[in-house]
């Protein structure tokens, strides 16, 4: 069983930034990592993936350019830095991870098989 934490989240104004980390309890070689967020009343959205090894990121369009996706599978962690965050990025913000060997990564809910339990970002003036 995998478990995963999330952590970094807090509140901050618009333009303002943030790092989230998710440290998972099993080595992270070989898994597509990802990032989701749901805010209140939308469904859960995909922001960021990364491929098992960091060749290639993912990210939906409304981030792009702002967020960046990292990860240390030494340190079983992947990061999510937010910059020139924006009052819609607000939401509680999941970390997810696939499977051993998946050929590539995407932003598709069904290829992750664990999550965290989330962090709250919040961004007010």
């Amino acid at each position: 069983q995998v478990q995963l934490v999330e952590s970094g989240g807090g509140s901050e104004q618009p333009g303002g930034s943030l790092r989230l980390s998710c440290q998972a309890s099993t080595d992270t070689y070989g898994r597509c990592m990802g990032w989701f967020r749901q805010a209140p009343g939308k469904e859960r959205e995909g922001v960021a993936a990364i491929d098992p090894y960091g060749s290639h990121t993912y990210y939906v369009d409304s981030v792009k350019g702002r967020f960046t996706v990292s990860r240390d599978n030494a340190k079983r962690t992947s990061y999510l830095q937010l910059s020139s965050l924006e009052l819609e990025d607000s939401g509680m913000y999941y970390c997810a991870i696939g499977l051993v060997s998946t050929p590539r990564c995407s932003l598709t809910p069904g290829l992750f098989t664990y999550w965290g339990r989330g962090t709250q970002v919040t961004v007010s003036p």
